[in-house]
């Protein structure tokens, strides 16, 4: 029973994600976690509860992940459950570092705090490690709230520190004895609803006034299994030309299809790019295809001109590990192992980096291509501030509960931490326009074929978090911890 504990702790944690969205849930799975890995009276046992409090958190929060292995269960679906086991289980393992060195290194008076920082610690390092997963951290949980607003200051991992921050004060207040409660519960009582009161005040700032562009938004809901069949693809692609000569009531702008919306490499999508045109009267529309250069593929995003041609073209960077590219692919590839989202060879190769394309009139966009809206860090090395953001997406890998709504939340937290507009094309849904306060002024929702005609929201000038990123919380933790251990080597000499 003591093993189960923190890893049913950790599966009420999760539930404060998308879609259920129970912020509380978290604040008690986690302040309930906590305190039992306080009890710990040595350092492994510490270890073993934090690493049980991960798995359970990871698990239920990532429920998606055995999604891809069913779009072709046949080959795929005995992997799932490993898939899913192993990733929770590696990323425990950052929280059950951190609760094993708070434990070593923290008095016991100040063991919580040491948990809290040590915990924030190993959810930036989950952020940028092994090309980082920061999938469903912490402060994710409060996207509905006005304390995500704070994430224009301090960011999802600020938010993150926050969290962990008061379900640490929860768990100690259990644990004191009866006297000291209330001097913990005041800190905390005030740390949440000064949280809550700034967040408000950020969030009913003066909004700026909308762009002067109309984007058409195209969501063909192409399942997956269905999307690369030769007997499918041609009909999703004569959908999507349907959708984009749509009447309206005010000529768009720029249309938008897709992440991969394109089933064919770019050079050889034959007589489709005049077809393309020639549905968006003189539109360009901006799409995603994969392409070739020698024997590499890329991930990309491309632009159709009215008479055509095709540019500018993007390449996405940041890849996903096992899903657009392997690590050691020659050598798995010889057992069968191959990237799930590649469809052409054994993977794609990455794009030389960030890019904000200069579209003229209309405005400067930064594109991202699915993962990518995941990472702050990729957002910031854009080489100049955007008007807004493109993101261009295929969440049908993700089914139809927990993925696609977790990574709406995730691109929602980026138009707030960035003070920008987000314009989220999906294959099957979400796709949204977001506002630079991270709420969604429009969607398609899931499983959906349709159009959207919308204006991009105006953007907010640069936040202290598009300046700074991590760095404030990254030299906060660390001298944090060097304060905490410098008073437990004074204390034990």
């Amino acid at each position: 029973m003591r093993g189960i504990l923190p890893v049913l702790l950790g599966a009420v944690a999760a539930l404060g994600q998308a879609p259920i969205g129970w912020w509380w849930a978290t604040l008690l799975g986690m302040a309930v976690g906590l305190w039992w890995i306080l009890q710990a009276e040595q350092v492994r046992p510490a270890f073993w509860r934090g690493w049980l409090l991960g798995v359970g958190y990871f698990a239920v929060s990532l429920n998606w992940l055995i999604e891809p292995f069913l779009v072709d269960a046949a080959r795929h679906a005995w992997m799932a459950p490993f898939a899913l086991l192993g990733l929770a289980g590696g990323l425990a393992l950052f929280w059950g570092a951190a609760a094993g060195l708070a434990h070593r290194i923290g008095l016991a008076k100040t063991r919580w705090l040491a948990l809290a920082v040590l915990l924030t610690g190993s959810e930036l390092i989950r952020g940028y490690i092994f090309t980082g997963f920061p999938w469903a951290g912490l402060g994710h949980v409060w996207i509905d709230t006005p304390i995500a607003q704070l994430a224009a200051w301090i960011g999802a991992s600020g938010l993150g520190a926050f969290t962990l921050l008061a379900a640490a004060l929860l768990a100690q207040v259990a644990a004191s004895k009866r006297i000291a409660r209330f001097g913990y519960a005041v800190p905390l009582i005030g740390c949440v609803a000064g949280a809550n009161l700034m967040g408000g005040f950020l969030e009913r700032a003066e909004q700026p006034a909308d762009q002067d562009i109309t984007v058409r938004l195209i969501q063909p809901n192409a399942p997956q299994h269905q999307k690369w069949d030769p007997r499918f693809a041609a009909g999703f692609v004569q959908r999507q030309l349907e959708l984009t000569k749509q009447p309206a009531s005010s000529k768009p702008d720029l249309i938008l299809w897709p992440e991969t919306s394109v089933p064919y490499r770019l050079r050889d999508t034959g007589g489709l790019a005049e077809m393309m045109s020639e549905a968006g009267q003189g539109v360009p529309i901006l799409f995603g295809a994969q392409r070739d250069d020698g024997l590499r593929f890329f991930n990309s995003l491309a632009m159709t001109t009215p008479n055509g041609t095709v540019t500018p073209i993007y390449d996405k960077h940041h890849l996903v590990p096992f899903g657009e590219y392997i690590p050691f692919g020659d050598v798995l590839a010889d057992y069968g192992i191959t990237a799930f989202a590649a469809q052409l060879g054994h993977g794609y190769s990455a794009g030389s980096g960030a890019q904000v394309l200069d579209l003229g009139a209309l405005g400067k966009v930064l594109p991202l291509i699915c993962y990518e809206a995941v990472f702050p860090q990729d957002v910031r090395a854009a080489p100049e501030r955007p008007d807004w953001i493109l993101h261009a997406t295929n969440d049908a890998w993700f089914g139809n509960f927990s993925g696609p709504q977790q990574h709406l939340a995730q691109a929602r937290i980026r138009a707030i931490e960035f003070g920008l507009p987000v314009i989220r094309v999906a294959n099957t849904g979400v796709s949204a326009v977001i506002d630079p306060r991270g709420e969604i002024r429009d969607q398609l929702p899931l499983n959906t074929h349709g159009v959207l005609d919308v204006k991009i929201p105006g953007s907010r000038g640069a936040t202290p978090y598009s300046r700074q990123g991590d760095l404030p919380l990254t030299l906060i933790v660390i001298t944090a911890l060097g304060v905490l251990a410098a008073g437990s080597r004074s204390k034990s000499n």
